[in-house]
């Protein structure tokens, strides 16, 4: 391939990311590039770029969103950079570049890891229950290893402000539900006042990575998990916001018939929520019997993720599919907060 046949993916001009990587990571490519759009993910862009030998991977802010992810990017390559030598398996970095003008972006670069990102039942139940069950064990041991770093030993003892986490979170999480506000949604008003006069004792803080789950790992044909991705949300904070999370992401599937984010917990096999609880306290040593304030946590910010989606959706603001039945999750999503707070 020519220069003048090849394209240049949306968001990432070749050229000058050619120029940055010879300055800064020089040999990590060396043929002419050529890249493509990751398909996947709703947020942080993701490129897959190659010289024909050699394959990595580039993030970059959506679209018109530089200002208000750009920060994103630097922290993610800083976590990332810090648990190269840890228990928590992550790609390897290579660069990062917080000048915005060198692609129209903050970015960085990091190594291309095998696996897959397991997303739906239809792709994990081929494997058979025993596979699946494996699969999802070793998910919540990675989520154990990750809360048992130690964030000061890999240098993110600035990381994130822990004290008061809890109540930034439903406060960010209103905040974000307020600026996206288009249609009556019964409940979610009462699950937020709820929430906001329920504020546990936090116990010690942890890396959190903000948005655990199957698809934002990736799964060798082995069943190991090679990579855990998508750190634009980790911070320093409670480890049962993770928890939970992960279990309200199990229990979206069954709440409603449409695929809001992912449906892999249908598949036979897939650890229910009763026993991902326990196998993460087993390992962890943590004690999950106040986890009902988590889970209304849990089940509010996905419900606010879901209805921000909905509203740009209805706004012919996002691109591609799968957007047009993502609005039905939003009620279901309170119903199942405000059930597990009252179970408290």
């Amino acid at each position: 391939m020519t220069d003048a046949d090849r394209t240049d993916p949306p968001g990432l001009p070749l050229d000058a990311l050619r120029g940055f990587l010879d300055r800064e990571a020089p040999g990590l490519l060396d043929g002419p590039l050529a890249g493509r759009v990751v398909a996947g993910g709703k947020s942080n862009l993701t490129y897959e770029v190659g010289d024909g030998t050699s394959t990595v991977i580039v993030r970059r802010p959506p679209l018109g969103h530089v200002l208000a992810t750009a920060h994103d990017m630097v922290r993610e390559h800083r976590v990332i950079t810090a648990l190269r030598d840890t228990a928590v398996p992550v790609p390897v970095t290579y660069a990062v570049c917080e000048d915005p003008d060198v692609v129209g972006a903050p970015f960085y670069v990091m190594e291309r890891v095998a696996g897959t990102p397991f997303r739906f039942e239809a792709q994990l139940a081929p494997l058979g229950a025993e596979r699946v069950r494996d699969i999802s064990e070793r998910m919540v041991d990675t989520l154990v290893a990750l809360h048992a770093v130690d964030p000061a030993s890999v240098g993110l003892a600035d990381f994130g402000r822990p004290e008061g986490f809890l109540e930034r979170q439903v406060r960010r999480w209103k905040q974000q539900l307020d600026a996206s506000r288009s249609r009556d949604l019964p409940g979610i008003d009462e699950l937020h006042e709820r929430l906001a006069g329920s504020v546990p004792a936090q116990g010690d803080p942890t890396i959190v990575h903000g948005d655990f789950r199957l698809d934002n790992l990736l799964v060798t044909a082995d069943d190991e998990v090679s990579a855990v991705l998508d750190w634009e949300m980790a911070t320093l904070g409670d480890p049962l916001t993770d928890v939970a999370l992960l279990e309200a992401y199990q229990r979206l599937p069954l709440l409603m018939d449409t695929v809001a984010v992912s449906d892999v917990s249908r598949a036979p096999g897939f650890l229910g929520g009763p026993e991902l609880r326990r196998r993460y306290a087993d390992a962890s040593g943590r004690d999950l019997g106040h986890l009902a304030f988590h889970l209304g946590l849990a089940y509010f910010k996905l419900a606010v993720i879901l209805e921000g989606i909905h509203y740009r959706h209805t706004r012919g603001q996002t691109v591609g599919g799968g957007f047009a039945g993502i609005g039905e999750a939003t009620v279901p999503l309170v119903t199942a907060g405000l059930a597990a707070l009252k179970e408290s």
